[in-house]
């Protein structure tokens, strides 16, 4: 097994007022070289977006989009028709493909929005553009892996243009959990959304996580109760 850890405080940030957002790679201003993908894995930010905090419409083009809130809610509208409001417990999926237009805004005045937001490199280029979002409940994540989003039909997840997996898992203090890809080669970006725990000898706290490669699977121990986001993504 291959790891490589990313500590949450040595992150990239910016404030931009009502946006303040912390790169787990390179994006925007923030640049390092020893992190701008992890395989597939392109952009993962981690959003914090003020009320009334909008991005205007803006292009995107090949590239699998993810967003993941965790409080409050967020607005989307693109052009293929897409729009809705996505909450906690719910996953949005965007892939962009031969060319997109699209915004996001917090749906509150007030009210802040806390998100994650993930690109991946696409399998097939300038596909037709999509837009999906679902609600998941999330009771069906705890101490098991509960996957949101996987091209394989027997997932029952919102569909990827890539052989890429999207697993949420909330796990009680005391318990293990055992992660095996779906496809293999693939490697893992393990992130700990809240609380603590260990694998393979590395500890992960709030919003720490691990890139896993080279390893078909590995278990997870949880210290304290812990929320986790394992990424699987293509290597090259």
């Amino acid at each position: 097994m291959k790891t490589l850890l990313f500590k949450a405080a040595d992150r990239g940030s910016a404030d931009y007022g009502w946006l303040k957002p912390n790169y787990y790679f390179s994006f925007a201003q923030y640049h390092d070289p020893a992190k701008i993908h992890f395989g597939m894995l392109r952009v993962l930010n981690d959003d914090f977006i003020g009320g009334g905090g909008a991005f205007p419409t803006h292009p995107h083009d090949n590239m699998e989009i993810i967003t993941i809130p965790f409080t409050g809610a967020l607005k989307h509208k693109d052009s293929t028709g897409g729009e809705g409001v996505i909450k906690a417990g719910d996953i949005q999926i965007m892939s962009a493909g031969s060319g997109v237009q699209h915004s996001e805004a917090n749906a509150s005045a007030t009210d802040p929005v806390t998100l994650f937001q993930v690109w991946l490199f696409p399998k097939e280029r300038n596909i037709e553009p999509r837009y999906d979002q679902r609600s998941f409940d999330v009771s069906e994540r705890s101490n098991k892996w509960q996957v949101v989003v996987s091209p394989l039909d027997a997932d029952d997840a919102l569909w990827i243009n890539q052989d890429a997996r999207f697993s949420l898992a909330n796990l009680e203090a005391g318990k293990e959990i055992s992660y095996t890809n779906a496809f293999k080669g693939n490697g893992v970006f393990l992130v700990a959304i809240n609380g603590k725990v260990s694998v393979n000898g590395e500890e992960l706290n709030k919003r720490d996580a691990l890139g896993i490669s080279e390893a078909e699977s590995f278990t997870i121990t949880a210290t304290e109760d812990a929320e986790l986001l394992a990424i699987e993504v293509p290597m090259n």
